[in-house]
């Protein structure tokens, strides 16, 4: 039975380098291309870390060349990677479904996430990019209004909020495409941050929150399914314990519990679970697979993963 299905990629679908990349990608095409060929309608989110840090780092050592260059905003080296990004999934993916016999077009949709320019994230920013600095560099570049953590002892790096997703802006052209028969992706890293400012939407420096704006996704779309590919096979409980449980199944309200009991770590499987929960929880029928994306096969067939379902 055909699927509306919103794939959300982590970073380890896409490689921490330009070369690594392209090698994950051509791999996750084709993970992506099976779940096509059944005849599911698949919208592809992904993850940008690395990438956006590569983007303003990038564009922070232009600055120091060049002072004349001015630091490029956080929402536009967002909107930078979701161009490069959705560029190599573009291609890869569109040649591995000719491969298959199936023509079908891949667009990438440049997509702005509205946040609210109240959200509590932007007065205590925990979100770390780009490279490490020295105090002094760190101390200069907060003149410009830029925050920064020190970490580790291993020097300074500039922190950015992380609010969570109200609404995804381009979602009409997103289902336009995807009921004219195209393979979309979309919300790269979140979607580029902006608040509304009467009739503008202006970006911001932050990074918005990846899994729940994934959620808000897939429920905007009316999506049947949300596929979180993530680095481990299934969520667990007594994580990394000796009386570790690997989950193979929960309903909305067991993974509650487990999330006020603090099972899951916050910033690494805590948003998944959470993400997931409430994806599954917003109408009858949907559900939420987290499992590794090399597993994916077994995963869809029902053998590994965990699902989160009423």
């Amino acid at each position: 039975m055909k699927k509306r299905i919103v794939v959300a990629l982590g970073g380890n679908a896409l490689g921490n380098t330009l070369p690594e990349q392209l090698e994950a990608v051509k791999y996750t095409s084709r993970i992506l291309a099976d779940l096509i060929a059944e005849g599911n309608e698949i919208v592809i989110f992904h993850g940008n870390g690395p990438q956006v840090g590569m983007i303003n780092l990038a564009m922070s050592e232009l600055h120091r060349a060049d002072p004349r260059q001015s630091i490029i905003p956080m929402s536009v080296c967002v909107a930078m990677s979701q161009g490069y990004i959705g560029y190599d999934l573009q291609s890869f993916l569109h040649a591995e479904l000719l491969k298959r016999g199936i023509d079908k077009p891949v667009t990438t949709v440049i997509t702005q996430t509205r946040v609210d320019p109240d959200d509590p994230a932007f007065q205590h920013p925990t979100k770390p990019i780009g490279r490490f600095l020295s105090l002094e560099e760190a101390k200069e570049l907060e003149k410009e209004g830029y925050r920064f953590m020190e970490d580790a002892g291993r020097g300074y790096r500039r922190v950015v909020a992380s609010p969570k997703p109200q609404e995804i802006m381009e979602i009409d052209t997103i289902r336009t495409l995807l009921q004219a028969g195209q393979v979309v992706v979309a919300a790269g890293g979140g979607g580029i941050p902006v608040v509304r400012q009467g009739c503008y939407l202006r970006g911001v420096g932050a990074v918005v929150d990846k899994d729940f704006a994934s959620c808000v996704l897939a429920k905007s779309l009316d999506a049947d399914e949300l596929i979180i590919f993530t680095a481990v096979e299934k969520v667990a409980i007594h994580f990394g314990k000796p009386d570790q449980v690997w989950l193979d199944r929960l309903t909305p309200d067991q993974a509650a519990k487990y999330v006020a009991d603090g099972e899951f770590a916050a910033g690494s499987m805590l948003p998944k679970v959470q993400a997931a929960m409430d994806f599954a929880a917003s109408k009858p029928g949907r559900r939420a697979l987290i499992t590794l994306l090399e597993k994916a096969g077994d995963a869809l067939n029902g053998l590994t993963g965990t699902v989160i379902a009423q």
